[in-house]
């Protein structure tokens, strides 16, 4: 079974299996060197032809987000326009940074939250000094069970039943089939997410079944199975393995930054980007 978090690999593996497509509908648009693919898995039976849960996948490519800068701006208006949509006008949001802070190709959660405008404290002692235009938005990084001793669903559940959000964005790395997409493609979706599933390191689901209220999951691939790149001699002995590139410090980077802008942008309206600068610093 090739691994892959992207509902549009998923569903092209599917197509070329030649398996019937039935439950699934696909649209895909171009933005000049950027494309958007929505995948709407819309009942049981198209999600077990496709392996992945009903709800909404939204997938953003731009090959060149690493370098330019007028598509990091385009992918985060993008972003956040696709986070609006699924969000509606949420009350108060807890974005989750999932991952491991120590291993740099998983460490996407954490240093998107380091970016983040964090406004729920001072607006809960402080309410004048945001205007509407302000969401009410919390963060935690809660790390990896192999660090805490705790499953990660458990702790962001824990948090969530003392903060009661109305929305949960979970943000980690996830591992992809074409390595055409991996550090350049953003995937958003309203099924929520099961942190490691990529890997192979299946852990409990963050959704709205498990913690009662919406959840966005917002993820990049960072990593591929390197099977998929040796070839069929090869693939039984590299099987296990997974690879990255190796500029991944920039592209944590720029994928954090671009991110976390998004959501930024989403939740705290009307903000320019270097109004945002100037909050994070």
């Amino acid at each position: 079974m090739i691994r892959t978090d992207l509902a549009v690999e998923a569903h092209e593996m599917t197509e070329r299996e030649g398996k019937e497509l039935r439950g699934v509908k696909v649209k895909t648009t171009e933005h000049g060197s950027i494309k958007r693919t929505v995948v709407d898995i819309l009942d049981a039976e198209g999600a077990a032809a496709v392996g992945k849960d009903i709800g909404r996948y939204v997938t953003i490519e731009a090959p060149q987000l690493k370098y330019s800068i007028d598509d990091y701006e385009t992918v985060c208006g993008m972003l956040a326009e696709e986070l609006r949509a699924m969000s509606g006008s949420p009350g108060k949001t807890l974005v989750v940074g999932l991952g491991n802070r120590a291993i740099t190709p998983d460490a996407l959660g954490d240093e998107a939250v380091k970016q983040l405008i964090i406004t729920s404290h001072i607006k809960k002692y402080m309410p004048e000094a945001f205007d509407k235009d302000f969401a009410d938005v919390c963060a935690i990084v809660p790390g990896v069970m192999g660090s805490t001793g705790v499953e990660t669903a458990e702790l962001v559940k824990g948090a969530a039943g003392r903060i009661k959000p109305d929305l949960i964005i979970a943000v980690d790395a996830l591992a992809g089939a074409d390595m055409s997409r991996v550090c350049s493609t953003v995937q958003i979706t309203d099924t929520g997410i099961a942190p490691g599933s990529g890997v192979g390191n299946h852990r409990d689901g963050i959704n709205r079944e498990s913690l009662g209220c919406k959840v966005i999951a917002v993820g990049v691939p960072t990593v591929i199975a390197a099977e998929l790149l040796s070839g069929d001699e090869l693939a039984e002995e590299f099987k296990g393995i997974m690879v990255t590139t190796k500029d991944i410090d920039l592209v944590i980077a720029r994928m954090a930054k671009t991110v976390a802008n998004g959501i930024n942008k989403a939740l705290h309206r009307n903000l320019t980007f270097r109004e945002i600068e100037e909050f994070v610093g």
